[in-house]
Order: C-alpha cells, then structure tokens, then sequence
C-alpha cells in the first residue's frame, strides 16, 4: 500500500523519514512535549531514528500509520500524528499526536485531527477511534471533546513514565458519531 499523504488548510501530513529525525529529536527531546506523552523525553538523536523506523515498520504490517505534520507555508516539520494499535479488520485504532511548543494553542492538532479522522472512517472505513490521555492534559481532553470524542473512564495504572505508573483517560469516537458532526 502506497502511504497517503493528506492536506489541510495549513498542513501536510506526510510520511516520516529520516530527513526528520533531527527536528523530531527536538520536539520529542522536551519534557514540556513529553510531560503527558506516554514515555521519557528522547535521550539521543539514535532513538528518534529508531523510532523513525518503527514508524515505518508498523505501517508496512498495517499496525499504524505515522504522520509528520508539515507546514504548508514554509515546509517546517512540526510534529506527528498518527493511527496506533490499527486494526482494520476489527475497523478500530487509536490516534495519538505531539506538537512542537511554539504551536501550541493555533488548533493545529485538531486540523489535523480532522484530516486523519476523514482518512481513517472514510478510506479504511474503520467504526471505532480511540484515544488515551493523562488526566491532567486538559488541552488534549478538550481537543478530543471538541473533535465529538466522548470519555469512556479511567484506566488505573495504565501508562508507565518517568519510572512510574500513572492513570489514563479513554476517549473514544464512532462512525455514526462523527458523520454527524460532520453535516
């Protein structure tokens, strides 16, 4: 399967190569990035490499599909996001995403959000979209609640960072749902 690249008013969302690893070690080396993220800040240039890889690998075994969000205006590489946990045939994922600091608050992961969601329930016709959150990522909860997301509850113990385990929120979205925000 050939890798789509979707657009959106202000963004490409392209495959990640490593052309990139230099500016996703940047945003994903922060702790203010990687505070509510799931894992510890990037420690060296060799893991955004790595995970460069792992990006792809996941979407060769249709597991994931990763994309890099780039500007339209000046082409800068300004975060991810992407389908995790694919399952086509069981028509469900989970979308997940990381914005670099500087654009944070201008609504570019909901754009993008939106873009990703057309993709996923109209292109591989999946039904079910979820996502996990810290409780205390307010800004990503409401970007869920304002995409039509609705939380399912609270997953004791569920993510482990920074040496310790810490509970998550499950959001989720339906087809039906969606087509009707949609209209």
């Amino acid at each position: 399967m050939e890798f789509p690249t979707l657009e959106t008013d202000r963004l490409r969302l392209v495959q990640i190569g490593q052309e990139y690893a230099k500016p996703f070690f940047d945003i994903m080396s922060r702790d203010e990035v990687t505070r509510y993220y799931g894992m510890d800040s990037l420690a060296s240039p060799e893991e955004a490499v790595r995970i460069i890889d792992s990006f792809q690998t996941g979407f060769e075994l249709n597991r994931g599909i990763r994309w890099g969000m780039v500007l339209k205006e000046t082409g800068e590489f300004i975060g991810t996001i992407g389908l995790n946990n694919l399952n086509v045939k069981g028509k469900k994922a989970e979308v997940g995403y990381e914005l670099h600091p500087d654009f944070w608050g201008k609504r570019i992961v909901r754009e993008a959000n939106k873009a990703v969601l057309a993709y996923a329930f109209n292109e591989l016709d999946l039904f079910r979209m979820g996502a996990v959150t810290f409780p205390e990522n307010k800004a990503s909860s409401s970007v869920l609640k304002k995409l039509g997301f609705v939380e399912e509850g609270r997953l004791r113990g569920y993510l482990y960072q920074n040496h310790q385990s810490h509970d998550a929120l499950i959001f989720s979205l339906l087809k039906p749902e969606w087509q009707e925000k949609v209209r």
